[in-house]
Parts: structure tokens; sequence; C-alpha cells
């Protein structure tokens, strides 16, 4: 008998934990009374083997990274609902669909940091920001669309876990911007997170009120919204360092990801769990490491990224130079990645993939050549790999911005500046799709409706296995 799996508990004939406290099992069964209104469509996204389904059908899907939407939708000094409601109009008008969001950030100590924040200390929540946060989704709703929402950062540009270990242990964190410091010790420090519980149990005290949060714009409980298609661990969660520090720190960071994922299964029986894993580039290039990251039985998928620029690929200087194994790399990515997935018997997800203009600029409209060519060469391996059969799923470009201009001549985000998808410690513009890109757009646009085709003509619903 085929199973349709909309959670992770994907164990053999295995049965849910015991070990509920008293005040978990009140929050279940509160949340039980009104996640199956009578009449109501079983509307969530669920998983058969390798395959997402929704509404019976196999979901394939293009979507992109639009991490600050709650910050256009606030009510407060972030909020630009007008833009908000245009770029959702017009990424559904390019069958762009599945949106990853940001529905978490810190107030941070570092320089180049998101703000303001959803958190501002443990328990200080600005409720302008989650009221955004509910607009969007809302308005996600109205359009069909969904969201994959995650909950922590191991990078700095949100606050993430490094600021959670600051709130629990006091003193001064690691800032990656600072020359005396830099990303290697911001990385032991921030990968110390997975080990230090008191900073975890502020984390999931977030993750407890997010979960569980009624949406103001619709009365909907977030667990009870078909919108939502996965809750997210982190942004791209990993050990630490590629040294003897992240290798000490495997076993705990697996028991977190395990432990987490499981927590959130409990919290809402009805959304699917998934890590924000780069994937093997992780730790040491390690298809081991994919592999482990994914296996716990309460993450529903695998995730991989793809940045060739980040990875030391590509240079947007010598395009002619690096263009061409950067395309070849990235493809064997996708496959190894694809490979694990099947050994796991889960779907996978390339949920980040981005590349710079040419020459390195910012601008929009600014020459996008060796950018249509690497996405276009991508995502027909994408096609490709989902029309034979492979567990690809669907992708999510970094990062959508829209109508928005970067403000400043130097490209440096600061507080008040638009939005426009690359993050703060980033140039502003420097990986985003704007408007103007409206060749890369035609690429973009040709495979969300190449993967909807995909969906449609599916062997397994063509076969009638429902």
């Amino acid at each position: 008998m085929t199973v349709l799996h909309g959670r992770g508990f994907r164990g053999n004939g295995g049965s849910l934990p015991v070990f509920f406290t008293c005040s978990l099992i009140a929050v279940l069964l509160e949340s039980c009374a009104v996640l199956f209104p009578a009449g109501e469509r079983d509307d969530f996204i669920r998983i058969r083997g390798t395959h997402f389904f929704h509404a019976g059908r196999p979901y394939y899907f293009a979507g992109t990274n639009l991490w600050y939407g709650c910050y256009l939708g606030s009510p407060g000094e972030t909020g630009d609902r007008d833009r908000l409601l245009r770029e959702l109009d017009s990424l559904r008008a390019d069958g762009i669909e599945n949106l990853r969001v940001l529905a978490a950030s810190e107030e941070s100590y570092m320089k180049r940091s998101l703000r303001p924040a959803i958190e501002r200390a443990p328990g200080n929540l600005n409720d302008s920001l989650l009221q955004g946060l509910d607009f969007l989704l809302a308005e996600m709703g109205k359009r069909k669309m969904h969201a994959v929402l995650f909950l922590n950062n191991y990078w700095q540009w949100s606050g993430g876990m490094s600021q959670y270990n600051v709130w629990a242990d006091g003193g001064e964190g690691v800032d990656p911007d600072d020359p005396a410091q830099g990303y290697g010790a911001f990385m032991e420090f921030s990968a110390k997170f997975y080990g230090n519980e008191k900073a975890d149990a502020l984390f999931r005290e977030y993750v407890r009120t997010i979960v569980t949060r009624k949406n103001t714009c619709n009365g909907r409980p977030y667990a009870a919204d078909p919108t939502i298609m996965s809750w997210q661990l982190a942004n791209e969660p990993r050990p630490g360092t590629n040294g003897p520090e992240g290798e000490k720190n495997l076993a705990v960071f697996y028991r977190w990801i395990d432990r987490t994922a499981e927590y959130i299964h409990m919290l809402d029986t009805n959304h699917l769990v998934s890590t924000g894993s780069e994937g093997a580039v992780g730790f040491r290039w390690s298809d081991e490491y994919a592999f482990r990251t994914h296996e716990s039985r309460y993450i529903d998928y695998l995730t991989f990224h793809l940045w060739p620029l980040n990875w030391g690929w590509f240079n947007p200087m010598k395009i002619d130079e690096t263009l061409s194994s950067s395309e070849e790399k990235a493809a064997a990515y996708i496959r190894s990645h694809c490979a694990a997935a099947r050994h796991l018997n889960k779907p996978a997800v390339l949920e980040e993939f981005g590349f710079p203009r040419d020459s390195a600029r910012c601008a929009p409209g600014s020459p996008v050549t060796a950018r249509d060519r690497y996405y276009a060469r991508i995502l027909g391996v994408l096609e490709d790999s989902a029309r034979g059969g492979a567990p690809i799923a669907g992708s999510n470009f970094w990062g959508w911005g829209g109508s928005a201009r970067a403000k400043n001549a130097d490209n440096v985000w600061r507080k008040g500046d638009p939005f426009v998808g690359d993050p703060p410690q980033e140039p502003q513009g420097y990986n985003s799709v704007f408007l103007a890109d409206t060749s890369t757009r035609r690429i973009l646009r040709a495979h969300a409706f190449a993967m909807m085709s995909i969906g449609a003509n599916d062997s397994l619903y063509a076969a009638g296995e429902r």
C-alpha cells in the first residue's frame, strides 16, 4: 500500500515517541481541534517516496527566495504592502509560486545585521513584523502560493545562532567583519549553539511561539494553513569550519537536527520539516555529510544550495575561463544530491542558487549574459532529471529584487534601505533578479511552466497511484 506522508515520521512501523510533556500534549490537543474543519479539503503538501504531492497530484515547482517578505508586509517602519502585492503578482504571473521566507531575526551585536529584528530580546517580539508575516501568508494563500519558513540562521545577517549564544551566556560575540576575528572564528562561535542548552531553549521558545501562532489577517492558525509547505530549522546550518573543531561538532550537530525537527513535528502534525542545509559543501564537500544531515526520520526532504562564486568556481571578471567549468561542477553537485535523496527515499529541493552579473556589477539592467547561460544550463539539468524520475522536485533562485533599487552608490545596505534580495552583508543587487532583467525572467518563466507540465504528466499520477 502506498503511504502519503504529511510529516517526517518515516520509520517502518514506528510509533510516535512517548515522551511528550503534559504541556506539549495540551498544545497538540488544542491544535487538533482546529486542524481539520468539517468538509475542508486536505490541501497540505505531502510526500510519497521521492515525490511531493499537492491535493493528490505530483507537485513540481519553480520558486525564489523572498526572505524579506514579512518586512514588506509589516504595517510598521519597514512596510510597503503595495510593493509586496505587486511583487507577488509579478512572480505568480511568471509561474514562480514557492517562496522561501525568513520567519525569524534577532537583534544583533553585529555591524551588518538586519535591523529591525523580529526578536529584540528573548521573548520581546516585534509584533509589527509578525503581522507582516501574517499579511504575507494571507496574500500568498489567495494566490495559491506556498512558503518555506526558516526559523534560525547560522550566518550573521539576521542575528541567528550567534545571537542566541550571546543571549544565553552574556559577554561579547564574534563579528566576522572584525579583521581581528574573521569568518573562521565566527563560524566556530556560531556552531557552539548546537550544544548550548540554554541558547537552544530560547530558540525553542521562539519556535513554539511561531508554529502555534494564529494569523491576525485571516484568523487561521499557522499549523492549519496549507500555504506553508515546510518549517525549516535554519538558513544553512553547518557544524562549523572544515577543521578539527567542525569535526568535533558533528555528533551534536546531527543530534540537534533530529531533536529540533522532532520537536516541530510534535507542535504541528500537518507540515513538512526541512534542514535548510547547503549539502555537501557544508562540511569538507562530503557526500556522507549531506546524507547524514538529512537522515533523520523527522526530516522530510533533502535541501541543497549552489553558489559557484562563493565557492571559488566562477570569476565574473574571467567569464570565458570559468563559466563552463562552473556549469559542469554545478551539474555534478545536483546529481550527487539527487543520488543521496534517492538513497534516503526522500525528495530533493535546490532551494538556493545564485549567480553574479557580468563584471560583478550590481545595477538593474546591467548585463547578465553569464547568468542567463548558467541559469538555462542548471534549470535544464533539473528539468531533465525530474522527467527522468530523479527525486528533484523544485528550486528557489536567490533572490527576487523585483521593482526595488539599491539606494547607495557603494551598494552597502543600511537600515531603512529598500530590500532587493541580497542580505545586508552582501553588495545590494549582486545576485538579485529584478523586473528589468527580462532575459533572465524569460528563462525562469519557461522553467516554471516546464516543471508544472512535468507534474501534470508525472507517471505516478497518470498511473492513478493515489
